[in-house]
């Protein structure tokens, strides 16, 4: 029973909201902005983490010890 006045509800009001909505009017709003920010500073954050980090790597490689000096194979004498 309890899905039939469910049903009854949306059916009456979706016309209600329907005739009330001015398509040219509707923005996002005070929300959209402040989801908009917070995905922004957000943003802004991983950035500044990221360089941050970047900074710390040392591109340079160390030079293999092993191919430095040349082993002597077993087969030689």
């Amino acid at each position: 029973m309890p899905d039939m006045s469910a049903h009854l509800a949306m059916t009456q009001l979706v016309p209600f909201a329907a005739e009330e909505l001015d398509k040219n009017k509707v923005t996002p709003g005070v929300l959209g902005f402040v989801v908009f920010a917070v995905l922004a500073l957000a943003v802004w954050g991983l950035m500044k983490s990221m360089n941050r980090h970047m900074h710390k790597i040392d591109f340079t490689e160390a030079p293999d010890p092993a191919a430095a000096t040349p082993a002597a194979s077993p087969t030689e004498k």
